[in-house]
């Protein structure tokens, strides 16, 4: 298997942003150092500040299922999507050079 990123788009409830942005702070480490995870990103839309990206890349798309699994993931998803305005989409991408 080769190296992929993930890509979520987030929308969030306009009074939920500040919210989001401290727990993105405050669990960023934990979500950085999951097995396989090279590499970890926030982005805010330019033109519309409920809408967010969260960026990762990692070794394989085995190690992004491992993650999913985890007890870190299962405590940090469900009070990120109570949050949420909209459903979040995500994107598995291979990079193509």
């Amino acid at each position: 298997m080769a190296a992929m990123t993930r890509i979520v788009k987030m929308t969030f409830k306009p009074e939920a942003i500040e919210s989001f942005r401290e727990m993105f702070v405050a669990y960023r480490e934990r979500i950085a150092s999951a097995e396989g995870c090279t590499h970890l990103e926030l982005l805010q839309d330019k033109h519309d500040p409920r809408i967010f990206f969260t960026v990762s890349n990692w070794k394989d798309e085995s190690f992004l299922e491992k993650y999913r699994k985890s007890d870190l993931f299962g405590e940090v998803w469900p009070i990120t999507k109570g949050m949420f305005e909209e459903p979040a989409e995500a994107w598995t991408c291979d990079a193509k050079q």
